[in-house]
């Protein structure tokens, strides 16, 4: 069936997109919700009329998302993850990850339009994030993976260590107790 588009709907297009979509999904989901309207004369028409309007909203969606651009290209992303010496994480930075860093900074951006090399990153240094804005537009950020430092893990260390030495001392002990109860029957 061939709708105009009413509103703009996320992976279909945009408000005044003329769209060939499948009969049940204009019928069941474009139509009930007036998101889309049947493709005639009538309505035709009535997008002509509403042209000079949608256009000037995709002007402005246009500069909003060059303006987003120039400030996300000077953005510099930092994450801190927990890393073995050799540099590996131990989990990964994700889009998920980048999202809620760009919120920390004040930018509202979907994880689904960040792109990251080879899907997460697993291990530090300095990588480039691609964030997919208005229409063909990026904008390539750098983002620097660095490891937690080291100091929480070597005092936890010496907490396993002497754990582990006070459950010895316990388990000698109770050893020890048994054999005396032993020699006290005997006596």
């Amino acid at each position: 069936m061939k709708v105009i588009l009413n509103k703009d709907v996320k992976h279909l297009g945009e408000e005044g997109d003329v769209k060939m979509v499948a009969d049940g999904y204009a019928r069941n989901y474009l139509l009930p919700r007036i998101l889309a309207v049947p493709y005639n004369e009538v309505t035709v028409a009535m997008f002509e009329s509403r042209k000079a309007e949608i256009e000037a909203r995709k002007e402005q969606k246009r500069k909003d998302s060059a303006s987003l651009k120039e400030k996300l290209e000077q953005v510099k992303l930092e994450a801190v993850m927990p890393a073995a010496k050799n540099g590996k994480l131990y989990g990964a930075v994700s889009s998920l990850t980048v999202a809620e860093l760009f919120a920390k900074l004040g930018f509202e951006i979907e994880r689904k339009r960040i792109e990251i090399p080879g899907v997460a990153i697993k291990s530090t240094g300095k990588y480039h994030v691609v964030v997919k804005l208005y229409e063909a537009q990026t904008a390539t950020v750098e983002l620097v993976v660095k490891a937690q430092e080291e100091a929480p893990a070597e005092t936890s260390d010496k907490k396993a260590k002497a754990k582990k030495e006070e459950v010895k001392a316990e388990t000698e002990a109770k050893a020890e107790e048994p054999a005396a109860e032993t020699e006290e029957k005997s006596e």
